[in-house]
């Protein structure tokens, strides 16, 4: 996997289409993981990891770089997933609840959850309210730090701790038999 660092930014700057199959070849697992958490259907998944790419690809000469080209694709994901959620036709779909598989070398913590019944787990959180569920998502599933998922989300990293604190609260209270 290629660093995308300030060094060698400038290179890939010159040309988009080798900047942009990097960037899929580097995020698009994580992304397409991000994606599946909000909307629970995989089709719908890999059409909002298209628009992402799409959209990433149109805004290259427009990215800023004040932050991370990960950042940058996580917050087009989260955007083209809550947009996607606002569509009338989205919102009367039946909830699926089937999980694909991600290869990834998960901390001792998150094989635990995963390990606890992965499918009731991915339900639950996908009914929380969006702003319990994106940070749960980052946290646990991206392994993002709080100030990581603070720059993301553009909110403040003590509001990404009480969404964090409350999430997890809600989390468990669900998959303990509460309401």
């Amino acid at each position: 996997m290629l660093n995308l660092n300030s060094d060698n930014l400038m290179y890939f700057e010159n040309d988009k289409d080798k900047l942009l199959s990097q960037l899929i070849q580097d995020y698009a697992t994580e992304l397409k993981r991000i994606a599946y958490l909000y909307v629970n259907d995989l089709a719908e998944c890999e059409d909002i990891i298209q628009e992402v790419f799409i959209s990433s690809y149109k805004n290259l000469s427009n990215y800023r770089h004040e932050s991370s080209y990960k950042t940058w694709l996580i917050r087009i994901t989260i955007n083209k997933c809550k947009d996607n959620r606002k569509r009338w036709s989205v919102k009367n779909m039946i909830y699926k609840s089937e999980v694909f598989p991600v290869e990834t070398n998960d901390s001792a913590e998150n094989q635990y959850i995963q390990g606890l019944n992965s499918t009731e787990i991915i339900k639950q959180i996908s009914i929380l309210s969006t702003k319990y569920k994106e940070v749960l998502i980052l946290y646990y599933y991206q392994e993002m730090s709080m100030s990581e998922i603070s720059e993301v989300l553009e909110i403040s990293i003590n509001t990404v701790k009480s969404r964090l604190l409350r999430g997890k609260g809600m989390l468990q209270s669900k998959l303990e038999g509460g309401k």
